[in-house]
């Protein structure tokens, strides 16, 4: 029977109704609430069954709108093509057909395959068509995604007769032989994934075109389609490309994925193939995960596609090698030793029953390691590791020789690509089950914007770069820090446990340190070299928190640093797995600001360490060191002694404490030619940086300045990472601003920032207002409920108060933070901003003018005026 005479059998609502298109719209509405109640009330049901269902349906409603408007005897065919030609067919998916014909029989039908189409548009079918006789199928193939499209052709009213004549069109001897189709789809695949960054593991996933998503599968497929001439993998099960485990992996994956992905169509509402943060609680929770003391729901549920892309792309690997065996043929083996060759490039294990122990899986990696040519793993050898896993053993469960063969792949050549290969492919797991437990696991910020093992392998690589010894302007002197590491592997293995803690409950810190003290004693490392690495694991955050919310100019909070690092060993390691640590959290995260504020702390630590602990610098040393230091780089410039002098004597003193000689240098070069009273804007390039600058502004202090300062850099596309203002002789005030863009596709150059800045303060400070921005949409799924503290400190500048601000970060917000400030008539001296994710942490030097033209502390009335300002601000009223 055809399809054709099958449709007259299945039930429309279209069939006999007065209003068509109504009644199409009703039944698929009905069809869908249905099937949504299925999906919602059995977490186990079968996501195969629920797509099939829907695509049946639709089969029906297509079918009827066809016969409505096109006689029976019409010599047309009409096939289900692309997802729909699969019959699978999510909530949201576009339903793809292709009408056979002649071009004569085109023409004569053209007005009743527009009524057909325009049917289905206003029964709110998502329908894409294409009329095409077979001919112009052929034609229209050399675009190779209508080929992909045309390949899972499905008959809807149609004769055999019809397949046939649409098969031979689009047949390899006519359009894209196997070998051409291979290479394309193969090129295709990669061009896809880097558009990703060749990661799955993103905070907002694509479950549909990311790395180890849905269109991964369908990809494997369209090759077997092509290449084989079966689209069943099932099939290449019993020609022996495909193992039986495999596919069982694979189409677990897949249904894994195809659940997420109709539950995402569920919640959206609309056709959505990216997890967004908009949605991914509400489908944590639609898919019954529920929080718990250790993980989210929505972590629970973001862990486990991960972990299905992973695998996806883990087999995937392994069936496209294959694929190309097929097509090129075996090669001649190329033999490394006794235990391995090189097939194609491909590292291959000679021994049939390999591996024999987990001996033989750690020589794999060794080999590989030693190998720059080897181009991947060899599929067979691959399957073969899978498949032995098992024979992996805990490090703790292991001999003492295999214990040492781990530490060896360490010690030895490119170390980070053979832990990298390890994780990828699961040893890594299985040797150390701690790893096991954060793989795909995901914490639900906008900080840490890959999962823990991914951040993880990032913060190693990162180590592999300080070892390659090739400077890299990104961090300033961690080529040079290297060199002076004793072990290496320490280092790595205290990158490799920094994060091994999460998702437990409690300090991961304190968790990590504890499980990397029990590795290093079982692995027989030495006492000292175990306490190095349980130290920076338990300290890896001291640097980072030191440096972004300390004022590392104060001579004490380096005393106090250096006391808790206690030997320049230590120091060079934890700076570092600082650096790595904080640009493996996220691509956006480290900046010039960070790398020079880093590469300060190290050098005034390592020199107080040398110094000894015991004779701190006295806070006139220094200023002397740095007027000294300052006066020679001025000298340079052809300035003279006299005229030095004569600079100095207009800069605030503290300033000689707390700057950097270059600063103070190119500070009192910015005054020459200035007359008392008048502004100087000046800013220069942070380092070789992109984008990233120091600004400083000389002006005479007055009411607004600081706000005004800071609205215009914000409305410059500047965010102010430091800001400190020191009060000079006569009035005058001393503001510097280390700023980075926030665009760094279009940074502004120094000069545009003298003159924005320059014209701003010229005029009316209080017609300076903050830019109005709109909240990104990422940020409204991460509030953070405001915390504000006060603190009265001490200094010998006077009593001042702190203002610690804890809230939810968004473009504009210390703009606004600042005039809420100068709307309560206070002044800021000195300001640390800290950005983590969605998290603004920033601290605020504060106090309040008295009558007598003193400053002074806040008393509690103020504090509580000032604390209401701030949380109006906030809430959107400021």
């Amino acid at each position: 029977m055809s399809d054709r005479s099958a449709a007259v059998d299945e039930p429309s609502a279209a069939q006999g109704s007065a209003d068509p298109a109504a009644a199409i719209r009703a039944a698929l509405a009905t069809v869908d609430a249905g099937l949504a109640k299925a999906f919602d009330g059995d977490p186990n049901a079968d996501i195969d069954r629920l797509l099939a269902a829907r695509a049946g349906a639709m089969d029906a409603q297509v079918r009827a709108a066809w016969k409505a408007c096109l006689p029976d005897d019409a010599p047309l065919a009409l096939f289900a093509v692309g997802g729909y030609g699969r019959a699978e067919l999510f909530p949201q998916s576009d339903v793809d057909l292709l009408v056979l014909a002649e071009p004569d029989a085109q023409a004569a039908h053209a007005e009743a395959l527009s009524r057909f189409v325009a049917l289905l548009w206003d029964g709110g079918v998502p329908v894409g068509h294409a009329v095409r006789s077979p001919v112009q199928c052929t034609e229209a193939a050399a675009d190779i995604t209508v080929l992909t499209a045309m390949l899972e052709a499905r008959p809807l009213v149609a004769q055999v007769e019809h397949l046939h004549a649409l098969q031979a069109a689009i047949a390899p001897s006519l359009v894209w032989p196997a070998r051409e189709f291979f290479a394309a789809k193969r090129e295709e695949l990669r061009l896809r994934h880097a558009r990703y960054e060749d990661t799955a593991d993103n905070l907002e996933p694509n479950l549909k075109e990311g790395p180890g998503g849905l269109r991964d599968v369908q990809t494997l497929r369209w090759m077997a389609l092509r290449i084989v001439g079966t689209g069943d993998l099932e099939s290449l099960v019993a020609i022996g490309q495909f193992g039986a485990d495999e596919l069982a992996t694979l189409e677990r994956e897949r249904r894994a994925l195809s659940r997420l992905r109709f539950g995402l169509h569920l919640v959206a509402g609309k056709r959505e193939e990216r997890l967004r943060f908009d949605y991914q609680k509400v489908l944590a929770e639609r898919l019954g995960h529920v929080d718990n003391a250790d993980n989210l729901a929505v972590e629970q549920m973001m862990q486990g596609f991960y972990r299905s892309a992973a695998l996806v792309l883990r087999i995937g690997e392994r069936l496209l090698q294959r694929f190309e065996e097929q097509i090129e043929g075996e090669s001649t083996p190329v033999a490394i030793d006794h235990a391995f060759e090189l097939r194609r490039d491909y590292l291959c294990a000679r021994d049939p029953h390999w591996p024999r122990d987990a001996y033989d899986v750690f020589a794999l990696f060794a080999v590989w390691a030693s190998h720059d040519a080897v181009r991947g793993l060899h599929s067979r050898t691959a399957r073969a590791l899978a498949e032995s896993l098992s024979r992996v053993p805990a490090f703790q469960q292991a001999e003492p020789a295999l214990r040492e063969r781990f530490m060896a792949l360490l010690r030895g050549p490119h170390p980070v690509h053979a832990l990298e290969r390890m994780a990828r492919l699961g040893v890594l797991g299985r040797w150390i089950p701690a790893f096991a437990k954060v793989s795909g696991r995901m914490q639900f910020d906008l900080f840490h914007v890959f999962t823990v093992d991914q951040h993880t392998l990032a913060v190693l690589r990162n180590l592999a770069r300080f070892a390659s010894g090739i400077a890299d302007e990104r961090f300033s002197i961690a080529h040079e820090v290297w060199p002076r590491l004793r072990k290496p592997e320490l280092l790595l293995l205290a990158g490799l446990f920094h994060d091994i803690g999460k998702g437990r409950g409690g300090d991961h810190s304190e968790l990590g340190a504890e499980d990397a003290r029990i590795f290093c004693s079982t692995m027989g490392l030495s006492q000292a070299d175990g306490a190095l690495v349980e130290w920076l694991v338990r300290q890896h955050l001291l640097m980072s928190v030191t440096a972004q919310k300390q004022d590392i100019a104060d001579p004490e909070v380096i005393h106090r640093f250096a006391g808790k690092v206690a030997d320049r060993e230590r120091l060079d390691h934890l700076y570092l797995l600082t650096c790595a640590d904080i640009a493996g959290t996220s691509p956006k995260l480290w900046n010039a600001w960070k790398d020079r504020l880093l590469a300060d702390l190290y050098t005034a630590t390592r020199l107080a360490l040398r110094r000894g602990l015991e004779h701190p610098v006295a806070g006139d040393e220094r200023a002397n060191e740095t007027r000294d230091a300052a006066r020679a780089m001025l000298a340079t410039m052809g300035i003279g002694d006299e005229q030095v002098d004569a600079l100095y004597a207009r800069m605030p003193q503290i300033g000689f404490e707390r700057g950097r000689p270059d600063q103070i240098a190119w500070q009192a070069a910015s005054l020459r030619g200035v007359e008392p009273g008048q502004t100087r804007v000046r800013a220069r390039a942070l380092g070789e940086h992109a984008g990233a600058l120091e600004v400083f502004i000389h002006s005479p202090d007055r009411d607004g300045l600081f706000a005004a300062i800071v609205a215009t850099l914000d409305r410059l596309g500047l965010a102010i990472q430091q800001a400190r203002v020191l009060d000079g002789p006569n009035g005058m005030v001393f503001d510097s601003f280390e700023v980075v863009p926030i665009d760094p596709r279009c940074p502004p150059t120094s000069e545009e920032v003298e003159q924005r800045l320059g014209a701003a303060l010229a005029g009316d400070l209080d017609r300076i207002r903050p830019a109005r921005r709109a909240q990104p949409r990422h940020l409204r799924h991460f509030r953070i409920a405001p915390q504000i503290g006060f603190d009265t400190l001490e200094s010998d500048a006077g009593t001042r108060t702190m203002l610690s601000l804890v809230c939810t970060d968004r473009p504009g917000l210390l703009a606004d933070v600042t005039h809420a400030i100068r709307s309560q008539g206070l002044r800021v001296h000195d300001a640390r901003i800290a950005t983590f994710g969605e998290r603004a942490e920033d601290v605020f030097q504060i106090t309040h003018p008295h009558h007598d033209g003193r400053d002074g502390a806040l008393d509690e009335t103020r504090r509580q005026a000032l604390r209401e300002a701030l949380l109006a601000c906030l809430e959107g009223d400021c």
